[in-house]
């Protein structure tokens, strides 16, 4: 077969010009299946301690504290992205990275403190669970609270099968949760100007200080900033490869990325319904005292179908998050001390407090907010070594921060510290 010259001319531009055939659906889908590790750290912004920080300062002050809520969701967005990277870039998580590249004093320092934390965090998450099966069982505080530990070692039960079953359980108890607190907002509604309001920084004395330091404690859970860094290593089967290229970085960033907005995004919506259903329904009044007040209130005024709501989101918080915790707990005391130690043992040791409060008959929704501003404390003992971590180019080569990253970081560290230490301020100054 031969060609004439005007059609030999016309075949080069033919093929060149030719369109790239379309990227095959399973692709274009690729993304999607790299998504996961952030809802699980998401649940931990949504625990226990959550509900009581967030119904407390809207019932207090109405919307003005809606501002911290948006900024510390903010805030999380940013230090989980950045812990996610550091797993991906390393292969190795924030507490391993730690006990690797400080002194080992130091070391020994955050490791205590980082238990400090697992212990203040298994308060909230261990009341909550026992107060919600109370409300919707009648269920004694102290069993209630040894059932939600049973519960959380039965779903961290679901690790030895995969990623994949641990994280759809947890996504799908974080689902709950939204869902709960969305069909609350309808019957309550929404005060647009007050959410205007609420949106300006501002504080009404030392106690809206108090609750905004345990929103941020709430908030920005410092156990989750080692745990993420924990669950992202080894969960992209080509990160080795694709890590190495501008392009593989991209990728995986992208994914990590779109990860933590969508969880972190939700978590953020939860909290911010849980204010404005207080505001809305409590302000002025002592029924958002305590939990159990809250449970009663909004049977009172927005029927049982919404009391039944609340109660089921707090017992899905209540058994994720424990999970989530005795998970972090783990991965701590493996990262800094390279030491496994049988999870009951460490687990009943964690376990005490919380049992202590509900056993002895303390007031369990002060314990819930009192241990969210603990929780704030440890913020800057994690989040100040993983700033300096992934701005080290040495360690992480091309995923290394941008200096706008850092900078970013910084200020969020040093806002966290400046809020922490006004309110030891105010506190020692009565």
């Amino acid at each position: 077969m031969y060609l004439s010259k005007t059609e030999a001319a016309v075949l080069p531009t033919t093929l060149v010009a030719a369109p790239r055939p379309p990227a095959p659906p399973a692709a274009k889908r690729r993304i999607w299946p790299m998504l996961g590790p952030a809802f699980v750290a998401a649940v931990a912004y949504v625990d226990p301690g959550n509900f009581a920080t967030n119904f407390s300062g809207g019932a207090a002050f109405g919307y003005t504290l809606l501002w911290v809520i948006v900024a510390a969701n903010l805030m999380a967005m940013l230090i989980q992205t950045l812990t996610a990277k550091l797993g991906l870039a390393t292969g190795r998580d924030l507490a391993t990275l730690c006990r690797e590249r400080l002194p080992r004093r130091l070391t020994w320092v955050l490791w205590l403190q980082a238990e400090a934390v697992a212990i203040a965090t298994d308060l909230a998450e261990i009341v909550g669970g026992a107060v919600a099966l109370h409300l919707l069982f009648g269920v004694p505080l102290p069993v209630g609270g040894l059932i939600t530990a049973v519960v959380a070692f039965a779903l961290l039960a679901a690790q030895s099968r995969g990623h994949r079953p641990f994280e759809r359980v947890i996504t799908g108890l974080l689902l709950v949760v939204g869902l709960g607190f969305g069909y609350t907002l309808v019957g309550a509604g929404v005060d647009l100007g007050g959410v205007a309001g609420g949106m300006v920084p501002s504080f009404e004395g030392q106690e809206s200080i108090v609750l905004a330091t345990g929103i941020l404690g709430a908030t920005v859970m410092p156990h989750v900033i080692y745990v993420h860094s924990a669950l992202t290593p080894g969960r992209y089967g080509d990160v080795v490869t694709a890590g190495r290229t501008q392009g593989g970085r991209r990728r995986l960033l992208r994914a990590q990325r779109l990860d933590v907005v969508l969880a972190m995004g939700l978590a953020g919506l939860v909290n911010a319904a849980m204010l404005i259903i207080a505001a809305q329904l409590f302000t002025g009044g002592g029924q958002a005292d305590t939990l159990e007040g809250v449970h009663t209130g909004l049977g009172d005024q927005l029927g049982s179908g919404a009391a039944i709501a609340f109660a089921l989101a707090l017992l899905a918080s209540g058994f994720a998050s424990s999970s989530v915790g005795t998970h972090a707990g783990q991965v701590v005391m493996a990262g800094f001390l390279r030491r496994h130690i049988p999870v009951l043992a460490r687990r009943l040791v964690t376990l005490t407090p919380a049992l202590a409060v509900l056993v002895f008959g303390g007031d369990p929704t002060t314990a819930l907010v009192w241990s969210q501003v603990v929780l704030s404390f440890g913020i800057p003992f994690a989040l100040v070594p993983l700033l300096w971590l992934t701005s080290r180019r040495d360690l992480m080569g091309g995923w290394v921060n941008r200096r706008g990253t850092t900078l970013a970081g910084c200020g969020v560290a040093a806002l966290i510290i400046g809020l922490n230490a006004h309110l030891i301020l105010g506190l020692a100054l009565g």
